[in-house]
């Protein structure tokens, strides 16, 4: 299958491929100059999803191992929307901060940011839960772990990120092995069992009071993983990041300040974004690397 995406004339390639390579072992994700290839699960059916990016349009071959049907191809169009960052426009936020003396510079050196999601929402919700309160690198390798125990490799060789269904056959053990905490295993396969049962819906079309009512009804999952959820796995364009520890560092470094906003004054301090708080986030995310390097 091909399908061929237009891309806006301020997309920026390189900032894709940068999110996309953050495992160097590449187990889900290869990217070479100008190509990802992704493997993920849609509707128990492992496939690649091989994008050549050009300056004008994202070439996307499409390599399933079985028929995909309807309902999955409505998936396989979320899933490129969101890996390459199509589904927020940043021009909105930039106009909105013009004239804005705290994020206005730094909006207008950083510019067209885009804000690359997980294919689906399942794997943005894995990866919060996985990734919370842990460092970038170590977050890496258990990802890598949970993508060998419960995914399922493509034709091609690469592993195919799980669906709730081949997570839920996991125990807690199989991941406290592999060096999960006991809460985190617990929590990834509670969410799991709930999806892979129907128990929880993750619909895309759902209000987001309903979405983040249903998940923080979840045992294990909290607010912040709630709003990293609507960001990186709905593409909800007004979240509040205000418990994350980056977003406070990088208001610390952006107000002058000898320590970090608390998390109050960090939920004032975006607020003043809205409806554009998730595209804040991602240029205060932003600031940071441009600090390191």
């Amino acid at each position: 299958m091909q399908i061929t995406l237009p891309l806006p004339p301020d997309f920026r390639v390189a900032d894709i491929l940068a999110f996309h390579s953050r495992d160097s072992e590449g187990v889900a994700e290869q990217v070479e100059p100008g190509r990802i290839r992704k493997g993920v699960m849609l509707g128990g059916v492992p496939v690649l999803i091989d994008v050549a990016l050009t300056p004008t349009a994202a070439q996307c071959s499409i390599h399933a191992d079985a028929p995909l049907s309807a309902a999955t191809k409505v998936q396989l169009d979320d899933a490129l929307l969101n890996i390459l960052g199509l589904r927020i426009d940043p021009a909105p936020f930039l106009a909105a901060v013009a004239d804005d003396a705290l994020m206005g510079p730094l909006a207008r050196r950083q510019g067209a940011l885009r804000i690359v999601q997980s294919a689906t929402v399942f794997e943005a919700l894995t990866w919060a839960i996985i990734g919370q309160q842990i460092n970038l690198t170590f977050a890496i390798a258990l990802r890598r772990t949970f993508i060998l125990q419960a995914g399922r490799q493509h034709s091609s060789g690469i592993w195919c990120y799980p669906e709730a269904a081949d997570a839920a056959r996991l125990s807690a053990d199989d991941l406290t092995r592999r060096k999960f905490s006991r809460s985190k295993a617990e929590t990834l396969l509670r969410l799991a069992t709930l999806v892979d049962s129907g128990q929880l819906k993750l619909h895309r079309g759902d209000s987001v009071a309903t979405i983040s009512a249903s998940l923080l009804a979840v045992k294990g999952i909290g607010p912040w993983t709630v709003n990293y959820a609507l960001l990186r796995g709905y593409g909800y364009a007004d979240c509040s990041l205000h418990g994350d520890v980056a977003i406070r560092a990088a208001f610390q470094h952006l107000l002058g300040e000898d320590a970090k906003p608390d998390m109050a004054r960090t939920e004032a301090l975006l607020a003043r974004y809205a409806p554009h708080r998730t595209m804040a986030a991602a240029h205060l995310w932003a600031s940071l690397a441009a600090i390191d390097k």
